[in-house]
């Protein structure tokens, strides 16, 4: 079926950065870059509106032309090289972000990770690249800057250089469905986020816990002084309390900030706790010391 224009340019304006126009076009590799990328930065989207009768007369010539192959070498493109340098560097610094506690990082991770992003911007369109030199090229670089940051570029560098080598056309494929390629365009989707979403709750988790401790300890400074204590507490229950103010709903307070209420109410129960312990503790003494004045007095009688 031929793609139509203005369903594209209709594709490009509503989701054109999660790349709709792309996937309508059968342009999958395109259409995984903009979704990794949010549209290049929102740059590619933009520049794609100028690109997008053309995507469709190659769209529609290459229905027409699947079962035969393209002879000869892609011509060299400055702006594919440099965008393949880019996303490259992208992907070794989201990867340094998220693996970089993984055993043998800098070896089989890292240069994995670069690799993946050069090969993924070679395959955009109707041009493709060696994958087993691609990434060859990147694990050999690897070592050379091994444990050092810095190695994302000399990667990138190595397997951009080495993906422009070998360009070359696709071959033609028999056409798929709709639902196997949005379940390959998934798996690689959740390949790339996974990871990061996991490094991103972890470091959220460890955030809070360190601000929890911090507040914990801060707030064990006043627990010998009572009244500045809860003066302590009124401060940071002080936006609950506004809100309760100005909302003026009981039962939202009540199935909102429950939590907080049980949290203020242990507060104040472990400090009352503390209170009569330190109060038993002064008679106690006092006791004590007053046994041992009458012992004294005794004795020296």
């Amino acid at each position: 079926m031929a793609k139509g224009l203005l369903v594209t340019y209709a594709l490009w304006a509503v989701g054109g950065l999660a790349g709709l126009h792309h996937l309508y076009l059968g342009r999958d590799s395109h259409a995984l870059l903009w979704m990794l990328t949010l549209g290049g930065g929102g740059l590619g989207w933009l520049w794609d509106f100028w690109k997008l009768p053309s995507f469709v007369a190659q769209a529609n010539r290459a229905q027409g032309q699947r079962q035969s192959l393209r002879a000869g070498t892609p011509s060299l493109s400055p702006i594919r090289f440099a965008t393949q340098m880019i996303v490259g560097i992208y992907f070794g610094l989201v990867a340094l972000i998220c693996l970089s506690s993984m055993a043998s990082f800098y070896i089989v991770g890292l240069p994995l990770a670069v690799g993946l992003g050069v090969l993924l911007v070679a395959a955009v369109g109707d041009q493709t690249s060696d994958v087993k030199n691609t990434l060859g090229a990147a694990f050999l670089t690897s070592p050379v800057f091994y444990g050092r940051p810095i190695a994302i570029l000399p990667i990138s560098l190595a397997a951009s250089i080495t993906a422009q080598k070998h360009r070359r056309y696709k071959a033609p494929v028999a056409s798929e469905t709709l639902s196997v390629r949005l379940y390959r365009l998934g798996l690689a989707y959740l390949a790339f986020t996974g990871p990061l979403a996991y490094s991103t709750v972890c470091n959220t988790v460890a955030t809070f816990s360190y601000v929890a401790e911090t507040l914990g300890s801060f707030l064990g400074w006043f627990s010998f002084f009572p009244l500045l204590g809860r003066l302590m507490e009124s401060v940071l229950l002080l936006p609950y309390r506004v809100w309760r103010l100005l909302a003026g709903d009981p039962g939202f307070s009540s199935g909102s900030f429950q939590e907080w209420e049980k949290l203020y109410e242990f507060v104040h129960s472990f400090q009352d706790e503390k209170r009569q312990l330190a109060y038993q503790v002064f008679w106690w003494t006092y006791a004590l010391i007053s046994l041992a004045g009458r012992s004294l007095r005794l004795s020296g009688m």
